[in-house]
């Protein structure tokens, strides 16, 4: 009997020396994951899921220049023809060679849903497999900021599948997870909104650049990445503090001083872009199918509470009345006075009474569960009531309205008429990729408005020579969007992250990434 346990004993030791000399990057990030398709949703948490597993064709460093990543690529001397020729040591997760069949599949199906990729099918004669490696990408004329548009890293980037899982009607979630990226979803251990396991690829075969932003070598330097859900923040920052977890993406700013005096944790901003906040109005549905309903909302609504109420400390936030983002080339706040200077709200009650609003309801879904996203349904509904709103605030987790979003029911079957979300500047800076301007009706972003008046002027964009025609066309853009409220825009901000020192070597990117990272045990 004595030898029978000491066998048991001596078995468990070794299994959990095993597990000792596993390294495992245990994370909380702003979110919950449960939507699995970063083709089908924009949620952030959907995005980051995707780089975990997979590749992209070219990416963007941080000076915002496509390189090349899965394929390097020339360009006809008329600018109509691309040819992408993929890198050697390519396979998915199944042990299949990555083909160009994979990635035309991939393309066609991201195009349908992705504002920019919707312009480039618009002005593609022929997207096609030429051999195993090469993608022929013909244009029937040249559209400049194609490879910008590929490149780009959120919103919704070209992530690129195989090709039995990107034929997937796009408005369809996938569920096969195989990707070719340096991680692999554990999918066994996946606990919808609750925690999410990636172990390291061993076949993956980095580039041999340095890793910048979403380009360069992808250098995995753990075992597995576990992702966990903490809603409640301080319960994240006393895990942190303790040792349980290894970061935290996004910090409430109130809590910073909690961990400011702890030696093994270094609280940071680490997002070097900023994030703008915004509303979203539903165009298909009343109240806001009327456009001086629409506009009597941005004018009830004052940027400086919303920012304060979410933030707390001026350093961290900005307000910002430029639909595409202040700090970028493209940023006038033409029209945004009342939301950056406050006292529209006679003018929202002088709106509503012309408009003959009925009191139908404002159904404004409200996250509970994510720290950037909690305060600004409460402010903003106090404000549309204070302007004689009818305001049926609903509460629910980010994943439910990120599900919810999708819906074009009316509001009072399962519908919506307003949420909040957060954006990273880069992916709205651009008129032509910014999903808010999208105005193709059901084939727009959530809120689905059918606005042929945007989408002429991204062809004046897009026709412009030179970066002052295209300042031009921004501002007309712009005084558009504002008039006709295609968002309400709400101010920028950043977030503090933390992490303890264990964690070292993070990319300072805008979209939070674990390769290249490295975990001191």
């Amino acid at each position: 009997m004595l030898k029978k346990v000491t066998a048991t004993l001596l078995a468990s030791t070794i299994l959990t020396g095993a597990a000792w000399a596993e390294t495992t990057v245990n994370a909380v990030m702003h979110s919950g994951l449960r939507v699995l398709d970063p083709i089908i949703t924009t949620a952030h948490i959907s995005r980051d899921h995707a780089y975990m597993i997979y590749d992209v064709l070219i990416a963007q460093d941080s000076e915002f220049q496509p390189q090349p990543q899965m394929a390097e690529w020339t360009v006809s001397d008329d600018s109509l023809t691309y040819t992408f020729t993929l890198r050697d040591g390519l396979k998915f997760h199944d042990g299949a060679p990555v083909t160009a069949t994979d990635v035309v599949a991939s393309l066609n199906r991201w195009a349908q849903k992705d504002a920019g990729g919707q312009v480039i099918m618009d002005r593609t004669a022929s997207l096609e497999a030429t051999d195993d490696k090469t993608i022929t990408w013909t244009l029937n004329e040249p559209f400049a900021p194609m490879l910008d548009v590929l490149s780009k890293q959120s919103a919704l980037p070209p992530f690129i599948m195989p090709a039995r899982v990107a034929e997937t009607p796009a408005d369809e979630s996938i569920t096969d997870y195989t990707g070719s990226g340096p991680f692999i979803f554990v999918e066994e251990e996946f606990q919808p909104g609750i925690s999410v396991t990636y172990a390291k690829n061993p076949d993956y075969v980095p580039r041999d650049e340095p890793a910048d932003w979403m380009a360069g070598g992808k250098v995995v330097n753990v075992d597995k990445v576990r992702w966990v859900n903490m809603p409640d923040i301080q319960t994240a920052v006393n895990a942190l503090s303790s040792g349980e977890i290894d970061y935290i993406e996004q910090m409430q700013v109130d809590l910073v001083p909690l961990l400011e005096g702890d030696p093994n944790v270094t609280v940071e901003v680490r997002e070097p872009t900023g994030m703008q906040t915004m509303a979203r109005l539903n165009f298909l549905h009343p109240p806001f199918d009327n456009e001086k309903i629409r506009l009597a909302a941005l004018k009830a609504i004052s940027q400086e509470p919303v920012l304060a109420a979410m933030i707390g400390n001026p350093e961290f936030y900005t307000i910002c009345g430029a639909v595409l983002g202040c700090g970028t080339p493209l940023g006038s706040e033409t029209g945004a006075e009342t939301l950056t200077q406050g006292g529209g709200i006679d003018e929202a009650k002088a709106l509503l009474e012309e408009a003959g609003y009925d009191g139908t309801p404002v159904v404004l879904m409200a996250p509970t569960d994510l720290v950037a996203l909690v305060t600004q349904p409460v402010v903003i509904s106090q404000a549309l009531r204070d302007a004689g709103f009818t305001v049926d605030m609903q509460p629910m987790d980010w994943q439910t309205l990120v599900t919810r979003r999708a819906s074009q029911g009316a509001p009072a079957d399962g519908g919506w008429n307003l949420f909040i979300t957060n954006w990273m500047v880069p992916e709205i800076s651009n008129p032509i990729s910014n999903p808010m301007l999208n105005g193709r009706g059901n084939d727009a972003w959530f809120g689905w408005p059918t606005d042929e008046t945007i989408e002429t002027l991204k062809e004046d964009y897009i026709a412009a020579t030179d970066a002052d025609a295209q300042k031009a066309v921004g501002e007309e853009i712009q005084k558009h969007a504002i008039d006709n409220v295609l968002l309400v825009p709400l101010g920028q901000y950043s977030l503090p992250q933390a992490r303890r020192n264990t964690i070292t070597e993070m990319i300072n990117s805008p979209v939070p990434v674990f390769w290249n990272l490295q975990k001191a045990e």
